[in-house]
């Protein structure tokens, strides 16, 4: 049997762990449900729709992480609100999403595709937090591979950069694509990309960094720790 590609299991990954979700109850008609951002995230999203378009969900009340998301749930027909919204009450019963790395603590990092702020947002306030990986993601350690996003108010740029520098991070100003000049984001930020040299606290390192005074969030998610559907090569699925 040939081996999945990383799209191929990114579609693997999102359609079992929507489908396992729907078939233990945790994902149901009338729910408040956070919905995440990138291309592992986007499977999952479109396999909810397909249980609702069958009939298997109802009333399913949507909270997007990104414009990107927000679109595509217009064209699938899920309906998205505000966390501020009175059916939403700022908390949601579950949130799924993707994840950068994973640690095998369930520590990850997100924010590769610049939505950590509402990524975090959702994630914190899901009463459950499931995230759906490919093999890719999952890592031995966080903060060497994959580069760490920090959102930060523009103005407090320079500050920062020597700051985190002190951590013992290298900072890159995240350029846009097909754009002159940086990343803007969903919220009007700039996002610094980190790597360590040697691997570091995820927990701790999340406290040091959301405390500098101009960093808007950070892409270390390490305190409502996710239930994790990783996909494989040879077509299997680990849930941790």
């Amino acid at each position: 049997m040939a081996e999945l590609s990383q799209a191929e299991q990114k579609r693997l990954v999102g359609s079992y762990a929507v489908d396992r979700l729907v078939e233990e109850g945790l994902i149901f008609s009338g729910m408040k449900i956070g919905l995440g951002t990138g291309s592992t995230a986007m499977p999952a999203v479109e396999r909810l729709a397909h249980h609702l378009r069958e009939g298997k969900l109802k009333d399913i009340k949507a909270v997007s992480t990104s414009f990107q998301t927000s679109i595509a749930c217009e064209g699938l027909g899920i309906p998205v609100y505000s966390m501020n919204a009175g059916v939403i009450g700022g908390q949601l019963d579950l949130a799924i999403d993707g994840a950068d790395e994973i640690s095998p603590e369930n520590h990850l990092i997100k924010g590769g595709g610049a939505a950590l702020l509402l990524e975090k947002i959702v994630a914190y306030s899901a009463r459950q937090f499931v995230v759906v990986a490919d093999s890719s993601k999952d890592v031995a350690h966080l903060g060497t591979g994959f580069a760490l996003p920090v959102e930060i108010i523009a103005e407090a740029r320079c500050g920062l950069v020597r700051q985190l520098e002190a951590l013992g991070a290298s900072c890159t100003l995240r350029e846009g694509v097909r754009k002159a000049g940086p990343v803007v984001t969903d919220n009007g930020n700039l996002i610094l990309d980190l790597l360590w040299k040697a691997p570091v606290d995820a927990a701790a390192m999340e406290d040091k960094i959301k405390a500098l005074v101009g960093v808007v969030e950070v892409g270390f998610f390490t305190k409502n720790k996710p239930r994790c559907y990783i996909a494989r090569s040879d077509g299997s699925v680990t849930v941790r």
